[in-house]
């Protein structure tokens, strides 16, 4: 059935006339006659009777008149469902503890009325989640995406570096520096459990791992963060890196120590990716703050090589 057809017939009901409902489609009076034909065609039924002062509904038309409007309706909502700023802006933000999440927390915070959808696939790489975007599953993702890896159709921004701090407990060496060069980490054991083969983070680290010299692992069952955080408060050898807003929490007596690293400072690029011409009203807003806001780095900063510029 064409609903251009039902949209004129219910127009044609409403005007009286087939020039008035002409005249509000903005077609000829000859289009509106040939779609109530094809219309009364395609149903076997006369929907209106011609007059010489227009039309009227038939029997059949009475009985259509309301089902059409029903169809013409859910259409519009249909519509109005999917238009851009109509359905939450859904955005994956890796991991609830870590700084896209934060960032894209605080931006909520800033604007409470938006519509946002914010969900964590951190155990997804960054490839199924770029096509995820490009799908249309979701709308955002942050990742570190190597630019010979963006999909075509997906746009990349850099619009979250974060800064990496080093986290020891009270006993370690390094505990008591105001800052540490990356050169310095040489010899100490860094260790982030749960990093997964093949994931962007374990090339991030990988790079890290190669340009500085360090010693980075991942040996033995990750147990979660807070397990994490014992072991780094009752260890003088254990140290791992995170985020400057990466949100951990332990307990007081566990004194661990952020420390910031400088000369150079690195960074873990966090690209916003979307869909190319995407047009939802809150990522342009979720651009414009993340491009204000984002931490400032007054030191040279390091990045991979492979990082989408």
């Amino acid at each position: 059935m064409d609903v251009e057809a039902v949209r004129t017939f219910v127009a044609v009901v409403e005007a009286g006339q087939f020039q008035a409902a002409a005249d509000e489609l903005g077609i000829s009076q000859q289009a509106v006659s040939k779609r109530i034909v094809g219309l009364e065609k395609s149903l076997g039924v006369s929907l209106l009777v011609r007059t010489s002062r227009g039309s009227r509904l038939s029997l059949d038309g009475h009985v259509f008149l309301p089902h059409a409007r029903k169809v013409l309706a859910a259409l519009d909502q249909a519509a109005q469902a999917v238009r851009p700023g109509s359905r939450p802006l859904r955005i994956d933000v890796l991991n609830r503890r870590v700084v896209p999440a934060q960032a894209v927390h605080r931006f909520y915070r800033s604007r409470p009325d938006t519509a946002l959808d914010a969900v964590a696939l951190g155990e997804q790489d960054a490839g199924q989640v770029a096509r995820a975007v490009l799908d249309g599953d979701l709308d955002a993702s942050f990742r570190a995406l190597p630019a010979e890896q963006v999909p075509s159709g997906i746009r990349a921004e850099r619009l979250l570096d974060m800064p990496l701090q080093l986290l020891v407990g009270p006993a370690h060496p390094l505990a008591g520096r105001e800052q540490v060069r990356p050169a310095d980490l040489a010899g100490h054991r860094i260790w982030i459990p749960g990093i997964r083969p093949g994931t962007e983070w374990e090339l991030f680290y990988r790079s890290l791992s190669q340009d500085f010299g360090l010693s980075i692992d991942a040996i033995g069952p990750h147990f979660g963060d807070e397990a994490l955080m014992d072991a780094l408060a009752g260890s003088d050898t254990l140290a791992t890196l995170v985020g400057t807003d990466d949100r951990y929490l332990w307990p007081d007596s566990y004194d661990l120590r952020r420390i910031p690293l400088h000369e150079p400072t690195p960074v873990y690029p966090h690209v916003l990716l979307t869909r190319a011409g995407h047009q939802h009203p809150v990522l342009s807003d979720l651009r414009d703050y993340l491009r204000a806001s984002g931490p400032q780095v007054d030191d040279e900063v390091w990045v991979p090589g492979w990082v989408t510029h």
